[in-house]
């Protein structure tokens, strides 16, 4: 396998719903908001990030969208609201995920725990979304040849699903080019968020995301939002350190510190530049 198994992924996100509204907005997006308005709140530009991403996709009545790493659900939740998409079908590792998601009751959606490796979908879609999952698609170790390639199937099997012209917005954390895995390993925040919040997991570099995608899709738009994810990580510490005392209560004190030194030196990270929040928007190309 080229990437995280489900035990590792689940080993993250099983925490348990109520660990992570703690600290998370009402939507429980777990991924970097939109603060192209400063003022908003975390619920707000949570909001924002999940309408900028239904717009990159183009998603309208009737749409047909898949959510590669539906999380809790939100995208799903706002596409058939908001949006009135004719169907919205959200893949996720997490039990736990799934089950709010069915049990939610949203119209005209449908969750499965699954890969996008296993899905199977009897008929296209017309637009996928996919946020906070592909930095999960590479195991460390491999070398830029095996992570192209590993990315480049993602995107083969996502253009087969999709009708030419059909879009793809994505959402990754990703290292600066050139970057230093290598020192990064053997540091001591690499190996703890290797062994201790995101095992079997590696980040992409933008060339690599542009490479593996050419073959089969048009690049549309890329921003790095770095700053923004700084923003969500401080907000995400503060109030996980302002009910500190009900998160020990039900992680238990071990998890509860993890999750703060790497929300703590997140926030320096991408201040600084050492990691990027990339968003991205695909068109699929025509055949040749």
């Amino acid at each position: 396998m080229s990437g995280a198994s489900p035990a590792a992924i689940r080993a993250h996100y099983d925490a348990g719903e109520a660990f992570f509204a703690l600290f998370l907005d009402a939507s429980l997006s777990y991924s970097c908001a939109l603060y192209d308005d400063p003022q908003l709140s975390l619920d707000g530009a949570q909001r924002a990030k999940l309408d900028w991403h239904l717009d990159a996709a183009g998603v309208q009545r009737g749409t047909r969208l898949l959510d590669i790493g539906c999380g809790w659900g939100a995208l799903m939740e706002r596409a058939v609201w908001e949006r009135g998409a004719g169907r919205a079908v959200g893949l996720t590792l997490s039990a736990a995920q799934a089950a709010h998601v069915a049990a939610a009751g949203w119209p005209r959606t449908a969750v499965r725990v699954e890969s996008w490796r296993e899905h199977c979908p009897p008929d296209r879609y017309d637009a996928i979304v996919s946020i906070g999952a592909f930095e999960h698609f590479a195991a460390p170790g491999l070398d830029r040849t095996a992570r192209l390639e590993a990315y480049r199937d993602f995107f083969v099997v996502c253009a087969s699903w999709l009708p030419t012209g059909g879009r793809l917005s994505l959402q990754t954390i990703a290292y600066p080019a050139h970057f230093d895995r290598a020192g990064y390993d053997a540091s001591d925040y690499g190996a703890f968020v290797r062994a201790r919040i995101f095992p079997q997991s590696d980040l992409p570099e933008l060339s690599e995301i542009l490479a593996a995608a050419e073959p089969v899709f048009e690049p549309l738009v890329v921003r790095n939002d770095r700053r923004h994810y700084a923003l969500t990580a401080r907000l995400w510490l503060e109030r996980l350190r302002a009910r500190r005392s009900e998160a020990v209560a039900l992680v238990g004190e071990t998890r509860v510190a993890d999750l703060e030194r790497y929300f703590r030196v997140s926030i320096g990270a991408f201040e600084l530049g050492n990691l990027q929040l990339l968003r991205l928007a695909f068109r699929k190309r025509r055949a040749p």
